[in-house]
């Protein structure tokens, strides 16, 4: 099926010195302490640590003088279980990611909708299978009622990620220039195809995604107005005990650029 998809973000913009918080030292440190967790052992992340003060300043000067290159990728594959490219960036831009989204998610993540549940504080999986279940118990009325499910996801979400898209979502919400920059280095330093694809691995990965599918989110619950959907990453189901609405919402996902307003970009799903 091909779709597309967009909606601007609800509000103004964020009027802070939101670059000043992400480089600060005091930032910086915390980004550090919660990145090392669990990877302390690791070769790169330990002889990181040894220098630790003389990276951490380092990075400080480098962002302050807004002249900030992200590192070059190690790629390599993992099942979890299907096969994915997962690319690893060094430890000064990982390190760096947690900053940024330390500052930056609280922002964002207030105006998701609710059933948004990947990679979110108090959400994933768990969360997500319980709303379904609550869902599927309601609509059943206590196992009475048939309900019907509409599975879909977005075919190969990750690498078509449109870089240009993503930057002006993001400006619609951030009106800090400084951070825009910072964001759209990382942005532009991967590419599966011109302009395109965001990199498995980078934390920065996640609210990115999340940020690029509210424009889903918003469209299925305000335009469509459907009740029961739930998102997790790039799947998404939709619950009715009416088949035939179910099957009915297939064309509105459809690439309609006449009914949607202001289309930015094609997603392409799979049923």
């Amino acid at each position: 099926m091909n779709n597309g998809i967009s909606r601007g973000f609800r509000g103004g913009g964020h009027h802070s010195d939101l670059y000043g918080e992400i480089i600060s030292l005091q930032n910086l440190v915390s980004a550090w302490q919660e990145f090392k967790t669990g990877k302390i052992k690791k070769t790169d992340v330990s002889s990181f640590a040894v220098n630790l003060e003389e990276h951490l300043f380092a990075i400080h000067q480098i962002l302050k003088t807004e002249s900030y290159q992200h590192g070059k990728y190690t790629p390599f594959f993992v099942h979890d279980p299907k096969l994915r490219s997962i690319h690893k960036a060094k430890v000064i831009d990982r390190m760096l990611h947690h900053a940024i989204v330390r500052v930056i998610d609280p922002i964002f993540d207030k105006s998701f909708i609710f059933d948004s549940y990947s990679s979110r504080r108090n959400k994933g999986t768990h969360e997500a299978g319980k709303r379904f279940r609550k869902f599927a118990w309601k609509l059943s009325e206590n196992n009475t009622k048939t309900v019907w499910i509409l599975k879909c996801d977005i075919k190969k979400f990750f690498d078509s990620v449109n870089h240009d898209i993503l930057i002006g979502i993001i400006k619609r919400k951030l009106n800090d220039e400084k951070v825009i920059e910072l964001l759209s280095t990382i942005v532009y330093s991967f590419t599966t195809k011109e302009g395109r694809g965001i990199p498995l691995g980078n934390l920065t990965s996640q609210i990115f995604s999340n940020v690029y599918l509210d424009v889903l989110d918003q469209f299925v619950k305000r335009k469509l107005q459907v009740k029961y959907y739930i998102r997790y990453a790039d799947d998404f189901i939709f619950l009715s005990r009416d088949k035939a609405y179910l099957e009915s919402l297939i064309p509105d996902l459809g690439y309609d650029q006449k009914s949607i307003h202001d289309v930015h970009h094609l997603l392409v799903f799979e049923r």
